[in-house]
């Protein structure tokens, strides 16, 4: 009997559909284990070979837990809003709605093929109004709450309100915006309503507020900076601003400390933990104030070397710093401006990455020194930030190699406080710290001590005061896009009021085009019935606003990492309509146990995901601080793209060999073009592109190699390769089996089409050992010993490598065993029925066709793990080295039971023994059991 492994996948995948063989149930008795991928954005494109390494590890580790008799929860569903859908809308006219169902039936369908067992009962889609209705929800709880610093945790904001009518805010240790006045109760009490609540807008955990953001004109909308490459936008490749916008922001920095705790209680990798705290980038120092001279202005500036004040020479504001069009003297205007436009073109990304690039203008103003009062130049320098600390920065030359780069090329003075550091050489070396500073109340100071006494100092002149800064920024949450969550937001006299919960959702609006407007509004402002009726609470038409019963709603949308970022509790109760998921379901599940997916969102998604499952664990809708307990980031599978040779200015392309003799150009093809022998389908490709239609080929032996790179698979570079075919020619148990191969999980490994013949190869001889011919030939033979000792040594080995995600050596060692067990003959069904088990996970439908053969009637998915012993791997003989005079001759296999005297007896009987000895007798026998036997003649 052929393995036909189409036949055998296609009705397995519709058993486990029909049965809902992988539901999870909220109540089991069993202790409950959450696997989860980085759920994926549907694309027109379709899943290729590289994105299903995560889900197939993933996969694998919740059939074992299943097998250790854990209740899994193992869900999917889909990051459905974003620019994407909402681009090709624009192209095309069509809904992204319609697009979107559209790819996410070709990607289930495409989930389906490879086998894995999803719970699909609890599917989510963040563009569902079911779902994103409780992403409303969580921005309105952020809107009602605030932070207090005094218990560390946010809180109503409604107790607020009650502190200020009793106490004013003197007595309120709150996280919120730097110029909020205070008041006390009685002011309180006689402001306006809109006074107030311009107030309470400063304590929010989200709130509006002008804020640097990077725009892009051509899409007209905000990007995050990771949606961003070399300084255009990484959709379309358009060039990307700096532009002040008034958004809806959210108060994560009121989280940094705790963020960077919490990475202490999680199993991350280091890396992943490094890349967040570097982007918490917590520093501990002093805020400094320079007063501006002239004016009634003073720069704050913050500072983790507040002893090296006496090196400053000069100041550097970030070019959008709100205090340079005050201070700029008329004559330097021109110059700034100028400035200021061009860096407005570069991202906050590429400015921070850019240490090369010396650049920046004279503002013609000056501040003073705190302590010697002289005139301190002030310019304006791209790398500053403006979001980044206070947006300005004392210059050291003397101390930081950028400071010095930029005193030498606009020729700034450098006063050289540490004495024996030539600053030409290495910036702030370890030496340094223990340097005597050069002045008068820092004069023979440790650097601890030095910086201690600057703060004190700084303090006595009301210019300073220690304190500890964060990286960390706000992070923006407008969007002006249309395919995303609307906010549950209308305005009444210009401030933002919340829709009462049961009135959510607020569903997204018809809109003739996906463009903003003529006028430069999101392209909600498109919508012809986007008011809100506070008496009816409905959505009505514009045409109805009267700013007394009927307002305005919010245009802009929310980003996309608002429904990636707490999904993962809602997998815990999909289907729940009272609330975002019940207590009882919370408790049960808790957070998850391990989560799979890419690192390139480890200062996103991750620490956004975070920072909300603290909210709300704050406001005690989660039992829990942390998101994800342990996390895996796959590497990539990469494609090999495919090459061929233009020569410059013409259609004419040289084969791989002739390149070396033209100026040529290099052009990426399809790699579905070329063969296993690097073989261009000259016909095919005249066809793929009507560029190629009239183009003339220089062929080497008659033929068109074509050059090879290992790069990332993607649509850009051709080099996609679809899983459905490799799914249809080898199966999707070969597919799983062979991305596990390719190497750990980890790693970023090629792909290689023509390897995937070796575990296919294998799959064929794993079937073969249960079958003679056409006969299932699995028997009750008592097994032996050797048999014994290749199951329990394979699940020995297969165990570690699981819960080690040690998933490439496990298929060696499943090779290794049907080796093995086909040249023992084995037959036993002792020891082929737990074998299929260990298998299981990662060839799920040959496992179970083969587990149904074996007469069971249940699922191989509810059978228990083997159990290892590990007395079928002790050794009961030993192959004795026989020697002669010292000399091995030959081996001898004994029973390691044996004595002393029952070896030499053996081994004298022995006829290999009687040949070496000829008839002579030895003059001594030396027998160390379980070692060797040396026969002296």
């Amino acid at each position: 009997m052929s393995y036909d492994f189409n036949t055998i996948e296609a009705k397995w995948q519709a058993y486990w559909a029909e049965k809902e063989t992988f539901k999870a149930e909220n109540n089991s008795q069993k202790p409950k284990y959450y696997v989860l991928d980085m759920f994926p954005y549907p694309s027109g494109a379709g899943l290729h070979v590289g994105h299903p390494l995560g889900y197939i590890a993933s996969d694998i580790y919740a059939r074992y837990k299943r097998h250790k008799g854990f209740n899994v929860l193992h869900p999917q569903g889909y990051d459905s809003f974003g620019l994407p859908a909402e681009q090709y809308a624009i192209q095309t006219g069509q809904h992204p709605a319609i697009t979107t169902k559209d790819n996410i039936a070709r990607y289930r369908q495409q989930l389906d093929k490879i086998g894995f067992s999803f719970d699909w009962s609890r599917e989510v889609r963040t563009s569902g109004p079911e779902y994103y209705k409780w992403t409303q929800w969580i921005f309105i709880e952020l809107f009602n709450s605030w932070y207090d610093i005094d218990t560390n945790k946010a809180r109503a904001i409604k107790e607020l309100e009650t502190i200020f009518s009793a106490k004013g805010n003197t007595t309120v240790n709150a996280v919120s915006d730097d110029e909020t006045i205070v008041f006390t109760s009685q002011e309180w009490n006689s402001f306006t309503d809109k006074e107030k609540q311009a107030i309470l807008l400063q304590y929010r955990l989200t709130y509006l507020a002008e804020t640097e953001v990077n725009w892009c004109p051509e899409l007209g909308t905000v990007l995050a900076n990771d949606e961003i490459v070399n300084g255009v936008s990484e959709r379309g490749g358009y060039p990307v601003i700096r532009k002040k916008m008034t958004q809806w922001s959210m108060r994560i920095s009121a989280y940094a400390e705790r963020l960077l705790q919490g990475l202490e209680t999680i199993d991350w990798t280091d890396s992943l933990k490094e890349s967040q705290r570097n982007w918490i980038g917590k520093s501990v120092g002093a805020s400094v104030t320079f007063n501006v001279k002239e004016y009634d202005e003073v720069i704050e500036v913050f500072t983790t070397r507040p002893d090296t004040i006496f090196g400053v020479t000069f100041m550097t504001l970030a070019p959008e710093h709100e205090l340079v069009a005050k201070i700029t003297t008329p004559e330097q205007k021109n110059k700034v401006n100028a400035y200021i436009e061009a860096t407005a073109k570069r991202s906050e990304r590429e400015r921070m990455a850019d240490v090369k690039t010396i650049s920046g203008v004279f503002t013609g103003a000056y501040a003073e020194h705190p302590f010697t009062k002289e005139p301190v130049p002030i310019w304006i320098g791209d790398y500053v930030l403006a979001g980044y600390g206070t947006g300005a920065v004392m210059a050291v030359p003397c101390g930081d190699q950028r400071d010095y780069d930029f005193a030498k090329h606009f020729d700034i003075p450098i006063h050289n406080i540490f004495e024996g550091v030539d600053i030409s050489e290495e910036a702030f070396s370890d030496k340094e710290k223990t340097v005597i500073a050069n002045s008068d109340f820092l004069n023979g100071l440790t650097y601890k001590k030095a910086v201690k006494t600057a703060i004190y100092e700084l303090e006595k002149l009301g210019q300073g005061q220690g304190k500890t800064n964060y990286r960390l920024r706000d992070a923006v949450f407008s969007r002006q896009r249309y395919w995303g969550e609307p906010f549950p937001v209308y305005y009444v006299d210009g401030m933002p009021q919340m829709i009462d919960v049961e009135h959510l959702p607020i569903k997204l609006p018809e809109v003739e085009k996906y463009l903003p407007t003529e006028t430069g509004e999101p392209p909600l402002g498109r919508a012809d019935f986007w008011a809100w009726d506070v008496e009816k609470n409905e959505v009505v038409s514009n045409s109805k606003i009267d700013d007394k019963s009927v307002f305005p709603l919010e245009l802009n949308t929310m980003p996309g990492w608002a429904g990636s970022s707490w999904y993962l509790f809602r997998y815990m109760d999909a289907g729940n309509q009272n609330e975002f998921a019940s207590a009882e379901a919370l408790g049960y599940w808790q957070n998850v146990d391990l989560y799979i997916g890419g690192n390139e969102h480890a200062t996103g998604h991750l620490l956004y995901s975070r920072f909300w499952t603290k909210f709300l664990n704050d406001r005690g809708y989660l039992p829990v601080e942390e998101p994800f307990k342990k996390l895996i980031n796959q590497g990539m599978i990469l494609g090999t793209s495919a090459i061929i040779y233009r020569i410059s200015g013409s259609n004419t392309y040289v084969s791989k060999s002739l390149k070396e003799t033209y100026d040529i150009e290099e052009l990426r093809v399809d790699v579905s073009l070329i063969n296993a022998s690097d073989e261009l389908n000259i016909d095919g490709l005249k066809k793929w592109q009507p560029q190629f239609a009239d183009a003339d080929f220089k062929l080497e032996d008659g033929k068109y190699i074509v050059g090879r790179e290992v790069e990332k698979m993607s649509k850009r570079w051709y080099n996609v390769v679809n899983p459905d075919g490799i799914c249809e020619q080898y199966g999707a148990d070969s597919l799983r089996l062979y991305e596990m191969f390719l190497g750990p999980l980890e790693q970023s490994k090629p792909w290689n089409t023509a390897g995937i013949t070796g575990v296919h190869g294998f799959l064929k001889k794993l079937w073969k050992l249960y079958h003679n011919g056409d006969v299932f030939a699995v028997t009750e033979t008592a097994p032996t010993k050797d048999a014994l000792k290749t199951l329990h040594k394979t699940i020995k080995k297969v165990q570690e490598d699981i819960e080690n995600f040690s998933f490439n050596t496990s298929v060696s060692t499943f090779m290794i065993a049907v080796n093995e067990l086909t040249a023992q003959k084995c037959t036993s069904k002792e020891i082929l029925e737990p074998l299929v088990i260990l298998i299981s996970p990662y060839a799920p439908h040959i496992a179970e066709e083969l587990w149904s053969k074996l007469g069971h009637v249940d699922s191989i998915a509810t059978s228990d793990f083997p159990v290892f012993d590990a007395s079928h791997l002790v050794e009961s003989t030993k192959a004795y080295p026989i020697s002669f005079n010292g000399k091995m001759r030959f081996t001898m296999e004994l029973s390691l039971d044996l004595s002393k005297d029952e070896i030499e007896s053996a081994v004298m009987a022995y006829e290999k023994t009687q040949q070496q000895l000829a008839g002579r007798s030895p003059k001594k026998v030396i027998v160390v059991p379980g070692k060797i036997v040396n026969i002296v003649g």
